[in-house]
């Protein structure tokens, strides 16, 4: 069976899970896909990891046109990602809509579970939000739990014990994970949008790429509810997975 391989940071996991059964039964072409943190998956394609089309975010994409590390012009914009709070499902959500309620919700929780600062968009926020807020990272510690990504440290959140449980991770990453759900947004300047970008790596599969393509592109411009998935299904997925 002929194959496309994306690599691809976690915030487009939910998308590509909605489009890969029909493009599947379309094209006979099977999506074999990988999803990691965005610093894990640009070590791996720097470190010479094939793959037919990469998804990453806009500053990772730009920097490996510099480096000619993907086909220069083949770059599509899928959408706009924003990084927020996760609780368990269930759990009452806390009042995160001022920067004061924020801090007020991380200091009370007895868990806070983000992915590697050193490899994750998400991680890496929620840490110079601490370093704003003044809160001390010594004095989180012992409740600051850490994992290699996004889908491991929600998987924790939902299996946590202890009350007021956090997780910080994008938000279309929360959306499509089991047991938890978004309680809302990072609020004012704390806030947090990134731009995810599609990118071709090397040709292969033609007629499924076209396929692909139609597929996202009839979805395009729908609006994702309350923008927690990515705020609309352009072309770029559908055009690079599928020009591949």
């Amino acid at each position: 069976m002929p194959t496309i391989k994306l690599l691809s940071g976690g915030a487009v996991q939910g998308l590509v899970a909605q489009l890969h059964d029909s493009f599947l039964a379309e094209t006979g072409c099977h999506i074999e896909c990988v999803f990691d943190a965005v610093g894990t998956i640009e070590g791996g394609l720097s470190d010479g990891e094939p793959a037919d089309l990469i998804a990453l975010t806009d500053a990772q994409i730009t920097q490996m046109e510099q480096d000619g590390l993907v086909v220069a012009g083949s770059a599509r914009i899928l959408g706009v990602v924003k990084t927020g709070i996760a609780v368990r499902k269930g759990d009452k959500a806390p009042d995160i809509g001022t920067i004061d309620d924020l801090e007020a919700a991380l200091l009370a929780a007895e868990g806070i579970y983000i992915p590697d600062p050193a490899l994750s968009t998400a991680g890496a926020h929620i840490m110079r939000v601490l370093r704003k807020l003044g809160i001390d990272e010594e004095s989180l510690k012992t409740r600051l739990m850490v994992f290699p990504n996004s889908e491991a440290a929600l998987a924790a959140l939902a299996q946590g014990q202890g009350n007021g449980l956090l997780g910080c991770i994008q938000t279309t990453e929360i959306r499509f994970a089991p047991n938890v759900v978004v309680a809302g947004m990072l609020p004012g300047k704390l806030s947090l949008s990134t731009i995810h970008r599609g990118h071709q790596q090397r040709v292969q599969q033609p007629r499924a790429g076209r396929a692909l393509h139609q597929q996202t592109d009839r979805r395009r411009g729908r609006p994702i509810a309350h923008s927690h998935r990515l705020r609309s299904l352009t072309d770029g997925l559908a055009e690079q997975a599928l020009s591949v």
